[in-house]
Order: C-alpha cells, then sequence, then structure tokens
C-alpha cells in the first residue's frame, strides 16, 4: 500500500523533489500507461496545494482526449491548437496562465478555475498527450511549479509504456 507522504509547501523546490521522489516509488515496477497516469493524477492531486483538476489529456486521432484525473467531470475532447491544452500540445511546450479569463480560446470545463498549468508529455520527439493541472487560485502557478511538473512528466516518461 502506497502512502501520500505530507509535504511542508512553503519551499518550492523542495516540495517537488519530494514530489519526485514519492512518484518514482508510486510508479516503480509498474509500466502501464493508464495505471501510471491514474496514480500520478492523484498523487498530485492530493500534495499539491490549492487545486481544482489534475489529470491527463492523451493524444487520440489527432486530438487530445481525456484521461485519468481528479477533480469534478472535465470536457472530453479538445483539439489540437484549442484552449490551453491544445495549445501546449500543437506548441510542445508548457503554457502557464495566470488567468485563464485572459487566455484567448480558453475551454472553460469548470468555471471555478482561475489559472492553469498544462505540461505537455513527449518521448522521442513525438506528444502522447499533456498534463493539466487548474486551480481556483489566479496566478496560481510560475516557472516553480513549471519546472517541477516537466520533472514528474519526465519520471512518468521514462518509466511508463504509453
Amino acid at each position: 500500500m502506497f502512502e501520500i507522504a505530507k509535504i511542508a509547501t512553503g519551499n518550492k523546490p523542495e516540495l517537488y523533489r519530494s514530489l519526485a521522489q514519492q512518484l518514482e516509488g508510486l510508479l516503480n515496477g509498474e509500466r502501464d500507461g493508464i495505471a501510471n497516469t491514474a496514480n500520478m493524477a492523484a498523487l498530485i492531486f492530493n500534495t499539491l496545494p490549492d487545486l481544482n483538476w489534475s489529470g491527463f489529456y492523451l493524444l487520440k486521432g489527432g486530438e487530445l482526449v481525456l484521461g485519468p484525473f481528479q477533480g469534478k467531470p472535465a470536457c472530453v475532447r479538445i483539439p489540437l491548437g484549442r484552449g490551453v491544452c491544445g495549445t501546449a500540445a500543437e506548441r510542445r511546450q508548457s503554457v502557464v496562465v495566470p488567468d485563464v479569463d485572459a487566455f484567448p480560446g480558453h475551454i472553460a470545463c469548470d468555471s471555478a478555475s482561475r489559472s492553469e498549468l498544462v505540461v505537455p508529455l513527449m518521448s522521442g520527439g513525438q506528444i502522447w498527450g499533456v498534463l493539466d493541472l487548474d486551480s481556483p487560485i489566479p496566478n496560481r502557478f510560475d516557472e516553480e511549479d513549471r519546472e517541477g511538473c516537466e520533472t514528474l512528466v519526465r519520471i512518468l516518461l521514462a518509466g511508463t509504456d504509453l
């Protein structure tokens, strides 16, 4: 049985180092993409403060399709280039949005969301999907969050068959 360790949130680099260690332990010995993305979404949702959604959209048939997540029900399909998730996937780079209302074409799956962070899942030059984090707090995500979540995605991709 895996127990999520409580992490002091005052120091973001330490928070993400601890979260990365927990993720490595959680994924150890399991390569299934659904199992690993489900557990990663749950770990993030239950560890990072001030989130109202944590999950994945996976690339299928040229569009992003809802994958494992924690939070309220979400939009099921997102075209590439549309919304924050589709933009991050199309650009193949992380996107930090301090105010979702100021992001052109934002897709509001949960009206409580005020800020968003999306990290693409890239391996071998190929896009597999995105990690999507939403918060009801404006300006919740910064460069430390982006860097920390990019590290978590690298851990996921290194130990997972997508």
